[in-house]
């Protein structure tokens, strides 16, 4: 695996919490690009070349995660959520947590189902009932080591699967930055281009809505992650997208509630593909959104366009992806810009 790639998703930053992440973006778009900072609200915006459009490029740095509620006087963690994670995937789960004093491995731990009640077998586990073991044997001990309102990234994971196929922790969407990185790269166009790596997207697509205000732009393309359904239990009326056939080209998200990307876009993003000879995917989504969905609201209204990965097990501790259809992103996404300055 791509070291940078690996980094990049090694890296923590729960919503809100995207420091880390973001010293990262930061300092590899200095590389590319001619000005590069960190707003108050906490994205990283880079502004690449001159011109009379604006085009705004997009992928989210956060992550979904967890934050300390509670100590008990036994010293286990009471928790929440930041941002969707299925219940059912935590039980055993290793997690960091990220304190001033340091970063501390944790265990989600539960009722062992040997001790459950029949009736507790019958309803759903829920994160409430769950906590983190520190290994720690007081609330005094664990108090000298971390604090409420401290965060937790599930334990960073990474590498190559077989093949092409990749996994690791926080591909949503840290392989959109990622591409974001090596489209900025090589990117040489007469137009201002802002790649912004966007804060607190999994908890409601916030970072996008002021960093769109403050660009301005003419055009905007998200890159981020959805569903693969090339796995058992997913049928193709749920999804048809595949790991290896490109980059999917988004037309709709969460059955319009997202974004509705506008014909002249659609049109402008697939026949670039085909022009290129590039691999993509068409992809309608019913739920779930993205950055764009912001994006395109902002001010008068921005033509939006949004590529995502086929990404299989999003939102959960590991995620697997095929490196070829994030190589077609930053591809397509090269292509489309050239193409929309002329526009």
């Amino acid at each position: 695996m791509d070291q940078l790639l690996k980094k990049i998703i090694d890296a923590a930053g729960v919503s809100g919490y995207e420091k880390d992440i973001a010293r990262i973006m930061q300092g590899e778009l200095k590389r590319s690009c001619d000005a590069v900072e960190i707003d108050n609200f906490g994205n990283v915006i880079a502004r690449k070349g001159k011109g009379k459009k604006k085009i705004m490029l997009a992928a989210h740095m956060d992550e979904i995660g967890f934050m300390v509620k509670h100590i008990t006087k036994e010293g286990y963690i009471n928790f929440i959520k930041v941002g969707g994670i299925d219940d059912r995937v935590l039980p055993g789960q290793r997690v960091i947590i990220k304190s001033k004093t340091g970063s501390y491995l944790g265990v989600i731990g539960t009722k062992p189902p040997h001790l459950q009640k029949e009736e507790d077998k019958k309803h759903p586990l829920k994160y409430e009932d769950m906590f983190i073991d520190i290994g720690c044997g007081s609330g005094e001990e664990a108090k000298k080591k971390i604090e409420v309102g401290d965060v937790a990234i599930f334990e960073p994971n990474s590498g190559v699967l077989n093949g092409k196929l990749c996994y690791g922790k926080a591909i949503d969407d840290r392989i959109g930055c990622y591409a974001l990185i090596k489209i900025m790269e090589k990117l040489k166009v007469n137009a201002e281009v802002y790649a912004v790596a966007t804060g607190q997207e999994e908890v409601g697509l916030k970072g996008a809505r002021t960093a769109a205000f403050k660009i301005d732009p003419d055009y905007a393309i998200a890159i981020d992650t959805t569903i693969a359904g090339d796995t058992p239990q997913i049928t193709e009326r749920e999804s048809s997208l595949k790991l290896g056939d490109g980059v999917a080209i988004t037309i709709i998200e969460a059955s319009g509630r997202g974004v509705i990307v506008n014909e002249k876009i659609k049109e402008l993003l697939i026949d670039t593909a085909k022009k290129n000879k590039i691999k993509y995917q068409v992809d309608v989504i019913e739920g779930g959104m993205t950055d764009g969905a912001i994006i395109y609201m902002n001010r008068e209204g921005v033509p939006t366009g949004v590529l995502s990965i086929p990404t299989r097990y999003i939102h959960s501790p590991t995620g697997v992806f095929n490196i070829d259809d994030v190589n077609a992103a930053v591809e397509l996404t090269v292509k489309a810009v050239e193409r929309l300055i002329k526009q």
